[in-house]
């Protein structure tokens, strides 16, 4: 079968259209918002153009089957609330242009999927999570977002779309071409990566509660301040994650909620996310230890009470030897000498999909290794190379 560069990359853009931003290739399509919504209806007219079957889950993953049984290739549409036009779309369409060159040439059937929020507004890779019965629908039904939506009442807007769930058997594996999402390609001479494995991750959320109080009249001594607490529990983090970690393993306080958040007020409350990644599931639980010791104790100093909340997340997982092989095969006919293999510290689709198929990733470069931001972006010319590269693996796994 043979790949048309030119229509991959005209999918590719209008796919970024639907919550464009306006600011560079930047998109705001967050999973179930209007430009989800809308991007997914026209990602399934397209399906249904390539002669796919259209299938939609009860949480909104949208399928394209091939046939009874087949490859299946795809990844996430939803991004960030301020995200790259790359991050997930990418393998979305690759996976449509595969799945549309092999029925024109008559190749065995291949199959796609944009599972819905992979992002993370509900929980973590959520639509492959359910799908591959690593959370029951029930329990996933009760997250929520930052502005307290639960995902029961955001896939309640989709409900006339849905069907039943697809069987995992349908499927012989699963490949995920993305963005590298940082730098290590892009400052190499290669161009193609072909993952071994991917980190795993863990992610909660932990609440200071202290005394809101008058901000003029409330001597320092006396201040049970909340937010003094996430401050002076950031201030350790480090020192005593250092003994536990490599230099590998990342951790971030990437969303804080303040209340009353008025500069007038001593803060009451304050809730904030608490994520961390590393290759190595001890290494995850040992962190786990001294965050929630950490926390325990910065409470205690400062007079403030501690909410410890649940703790989600994936494990590390192992790409399949199998689709790994065929990957480097094709790198090495399609780049020869410009492909590596290399992990992948970004979460990923197929970490969950690894517990119920084999799966294997392929990564292009990411310019200056940004991602996750309005100006995500990669050379038209590697996307081509590693829809190419997709191809030739997925025609031999075929």
């Amino acid at each position: 079968m043979t790949v048309n560069a030119k229509r991959f990359l005209a999918d590719l853009h209008k796919l970024r259209s639907f919550g464009a931003s306006g600011i560079g290739k930047g998109v705001v399509r967050q999973a179930y918002s209007d430009a989800d919504l809308a991007s997914r209806e026209w990602l399934a007219s397209r399906l249904a153009d390539a002669g796919l079957d259209v299938h939609f889950d009860p949480l909104g993953n949208l399928f394209g089957l091939g046939g009874e049984r087949s490859l299946l290739i795809g990844s996430h549409s939803d991004s960030q609330p301020e995200g790259g036009w790359l991050d997930g779309a990418l393998g979305v369409i690759a996976g449509l242009e595969i799945a549309r060159a092999a029925k024109e040439a008559g190749a065995a059937p291949i199959s796609v999927v944009s599972f819905q929020d992979e992002e993370g507004r509900f929980g973590v890779t959520t639509g492959s999570d359910v799908w591959s019965g690593n959370v029951s629908l029930q329990q996933a039904d009760a997250f929520t977002d930052n502005d307290g939506l639960t995902l029961a009442q955001a896939r309640g807007r989709m409900a006339d779309l849905t069907g039943p769930f697809l069987p995992h058997d349908r499927f012989s594996g699963f490949l995920e071409m993305h963005i590298e999402q940082g730098p290590s390609l892009d400052q190499s001479d290669d161009r193609i990566g072909v993952v071994s494995n991917i980190v795993g991750i863990r992610d909660m959320r932990i609440s200071f509660s202290g005394r809101q109080n008058h901000a003029g009249t409330t001597p320092m001594h006396l201040r049970q301040d909340a937010f003094q607490g996430l401050s002076a529990f950031n201030a350790m983090l480090n020192n005593r994650l250092a003994d536990v970690v490599t230099p590998t393993t990342v951790w971030t306080i990437g969303h804080v909620s303040l209340h009353p958040n008025a500069s007038s007020v001593v803060p009451g409350q304050v809730t904030f996310s608490m994520q961390w990644r590393d290759e190595d599931a001890a290494r995850l639980k040992q962190m786990e230890q001294v965050i929630h010791d950490l926390a325990k104790e910065t409470a205690t100093e400062r007079g403030l009470e501690v909410t410890l909340g649940p703790v989600m997340g994936i494990e590390p997982v192992a790409m399949d030897a199998g689709l790994q092989e065929a990957l480097i095969k094709s790198a090495g006919q399609s780049a020869p000498n410009q492909w590596r293999r290399m992990p992948s510290g970004a979460l990923h689709d197929a970490s969950n999909m690894a517990s119920v198929m084999p799966v294997a990733m392929l990564f292009v470069p990411s310019i200056g290794g940004i991602s996750h931001a309005f100006d995500e972006d990669t050379d038209e010319a590697d996307l081509v190379l590693g829809l190419e590269v997709l191809a030739g693996a997925a025609q031999a796994l075929a």
